[in-house]
């Protein structure tokens, strides 16, 4: 497919996703056919999010449920069991295939994880559904209904009722904007990032061929939801750059280094003074985790810390 187009195709599922464009929905399920990978993973990924604008369920869980089980492309085959996981109890069909993609060896580890995940969220909800159990709202403690449990935990892996889900909601959207506006610093690939630090680590990664995603939500235990720097998602490994030095910023360090630990997931932690040496730190560190990438001095980065 020409890269124009693939861009252009691409850049329509984000939006879609981000404006939460009901009326777009149609436009999706085609999207979901495309040839280009990258369009199809983003319009996984936008019908997830149309989960509770109203959009024909049925029809969302029937065009994803292919998708998740046969695309050839890993990442695309993800979001579409994450997209599955939002549409609760109507993706109750997928169930047995999601049980399958858990607990077969030859998956990749982060397919597992989110089919385990898909799997746990669904009979919850159909659990719910068929018992009418009661679930309170953490802020208010008024009792919630099973769609207002199904959208603030599918959102924010807590109970809401719908008017303290839309404050939070709020709040969530503001704390984003205030992390997008500080980022101001373009890798080489495109990507926009935080600091200095977090560039060069971007400009390593691809210089060695490593896929990543940088700064994406992603739930670690129960209760917390982090934005890990960058992951790295064909080799499960986590990467973040402790920038600061502040007393209240290395107290969120410390948590946020407890919670990957609680977890068992592997984490890199990348200081200033590792940056003169990021190659080979970073190459070294993947070494302890079963990874070997190149590490010679053109892997290295040469530029004074800044």
């Amino acid at each position: 497919m020409d890269r124009k187009l693939e861009k252009r195709l691409s850049d329509r599922a984000v939006a879609i996703g981000r404006e939460g464009d009901a009326g777009a929905f149609g436009e999706l399920l085609e999207l979901l056919k495309s040839s280009s990978a990258n369009a199809r993973r983003l319009a996984a990924s936008a019908l997830g999010k149309l989960a509770w604008m109203g959009v024909d369920q049925d029809m969302a869980v029937a065009a994803l449920a292919p998708v998740a089980q046969r695309d050839p492309h890993a990442q695309t085959r993800q979001y579409a069991i994450r997209a599955l996981k939002a549409y609760g109890a109507a993706s109750k069909d997928c169930l047995n295939d999601l049980r399958d993609m858990a607990a077969n060896p030859a998956e990749k580890d982060y397919i597992r994880r989110d089919a385990v995940s898909a799997v746990a969220f669904i009979e919850e909800s159909l659990r719910i559904a068929e018992a009418a159990e009661a679930h309170h709202c953490q802020r208010c403690h008024a009792e919630v209904t099973a769609h207002e449990f199904a959208r603030s935990h599918q959102a924010f892996q807590r109970v809401f009722c719908d008017r303290c889900f839309d404050e939070v909601f709020l709040e969530r959207r503001n704390f984003e904007m205030q992390v997008e506006l500080n980022k101001t610093i373009e890798a080489r690939d495109g990507t926009v990032v935080q600091s200095d630090g977090e560039r060069r680590i971007a400009d390593w990664l691809t210089a060695q061929g490593l896929a990543y995603r940088y700064d994406a939500k992603y739930r670690i235990i129960g209760e917390f939801q982090i934005r890990p720097d960058f992951y790295l998602p064909e080799l499960d490994v986590y990467i973040e750059y402790w920038g600061l030095d502040t007393p209240q910023y290395k107290m969120s360090m410390y948590k946020k280094q407890l919670l990957y630990q609680q977890e068992g997931k592997r984490l890199i932690s990348v200081y200033p003074k590792d940056l003169p040496r990021l190659g080979a730190v970073l190459s070294t560190k993947l070494r302890l985790f079963g990874y070997t990438v190149g590490a010679d001095e053109r892997s290295e980065v040469s530029e004074d810390v800044k």
